[in-house]
């Protein structure tokens, strides 16, 4: 065996284990369901609160929201409901106390 070969299985083996490492959206979106979240619209404006469910649209509910337009705190909700087709981006937020 050549140390070109050696390298070659090394890269595969790191391909193996990053596949294996890797989450589909599908998971981000499922490990975070009642955990607290940022959702970016389309238009800038930002939400934070605890994500309460979503569907396959993207439609999203959310409790105990905070409505953010150019890093301003403008509004608080009990309830969000934000139309999928709206979002720009979902993020996991870390807890707030």
């Amino acid at each position: 065996m050549t140390g070109g070969e050696d390298v070659t299985k090394k890269e595969q083996s790191d391909k193996l284990s990053s596949v294996k490492n890797k989450r589909s959206p599908s998971d981000f979106l499922k490990s975070v369901l009642g955990r607290p979240v940022r959702v970016r619209l389309n238009s800038g404006i930002e939400y934070r609160g605890v994500l309460a469910c979503l569907d396959g649209y993207m439609n999203i509910a959310m409790e105990q929201t905070e409505e953010f337009v150019d890093g301003q705190l403008k509004a608080k909700y009990g309830d969000c409901f934000i139309r999928g087709n709206n979002v720009l981006y979902i993020s996991s937020q870390k807890r707030t106390k």
